[in-house]
């Protein structure tokens, strides 16, 4: 699934050819994808000018003149592909401007997209209950003290947790944990403070550095230009189970099973 550096990535790349232009024509070739396609979408899309460009944790948002927003989730194997030479098959969604052309690609089609109003992003119910976002400010030591005070559950499956901070997936929780120096295992509410002083910058490193590496290619994601992200070269626990810590501490990484995901870490330098 696209993560957070993905959808970046891919929102960066959008709007080097979107951000300003107006929408000439959209054309939708199936009714849904994970959901059903909004009425009207393309009657809404067509003629507006696109204001802005952004994202809010792994959604991707297409802001218009018109008062509303453009939200789109990649789901598990969603791209676009930006003035594609010919048509795929799974192009389920085309929009044209004056001078390039998107495609929404979706194989698995688990993606799904929505139009909003924009004065009323904050209370669509994905974004309602989430977390604030890891690169921005209210991500803080006292905000993760405060929302794992007295939590039991293990500090990796909290951080999935969209409520606590949105948009962290597996890859780079297991990634900062280990350059926090943090036991997945450990009970959120366990972690001490100066413990998460660390894991704040971890996360922000992690994450910024796999967008200025184009995201971590798994599977199917690329970016909108075609151009494969190369983060996993950088990887130093993920997928890495058997094979010696990077830290140099005699370690050897080790992969267990928590929530129904894999977690990677080393066991000698992560207490």
């Amino acid at each position: 699934m696209p993560e957070l550096p993905e959808v970046e990535t891919t929102v960066r790349g959008l709007a080097r050819f979107l951000d300003g232009q107006r929408i000439e024509r959209v054309q939708v070739n199936r009714p849904d994808l994970r959901f059903p396609f909004p009425d009207g979408l393309g009657q809404a899309l067509t003629g507006a000018v696109v204001t802005g460009l952004s994202r809010r944790a792994k959604y991707g948002l297409i802001h218009m003149d018109r008062g509303a927003t453009f939200i789109f989730h990649l789901g598990m194997s969603g791209r676009w592909r930006i003035d594609p030479v010919t048509d795929e098959k799974h192009d389920h969604l085309l929009i044209e401007t004056a001078a390039h052309r998107f495609a929404l690609n979706d194989a698995r089609r688990f993606g799904y997209v929505d139009l909003v109003d924009t004065a009323a992003l904050d209370g669509w119910p994905a974004f309602a209950a989430m977390g604030p976002e890891p690169l921005g400010d209210g991500l803080t030591a006292e905000h993760l003290a405060r929302a794992l005070a007295g939590r039991k559950q293990a500090i990796k499956l909290l951080l999935l947790d969209q409520r606590v901070v949105a948009g962290l997936g597996n890859i780079y929780v297991c990634e900062a944990l280990f350059r926090a120096g943090i036991s997945p295992l450990k009970a959120g509410g366990a972690v001490s403070r100066a413990s998460l002083s660390r894991l704040v910058p971890a996360i922000r490193e992690v994450l910024l550095q796999s967008i200025a590496d184009g995201g971590s290619t798994l599977r199917d994601y690329a970016r909108p230009d075609g151009q494969l992200g190369y983060f996993a070269t950088r990887f130093a626990v993920y997928g890495r189970e058997g094979e010696p810590c990077q830290s140099g501490d005699g370690g050897t990484i080790r992969r267990i099973v928590q929530g129904g995901r894999s977690t990677w870490y080393c066991a000698v330098c992560q207490h």
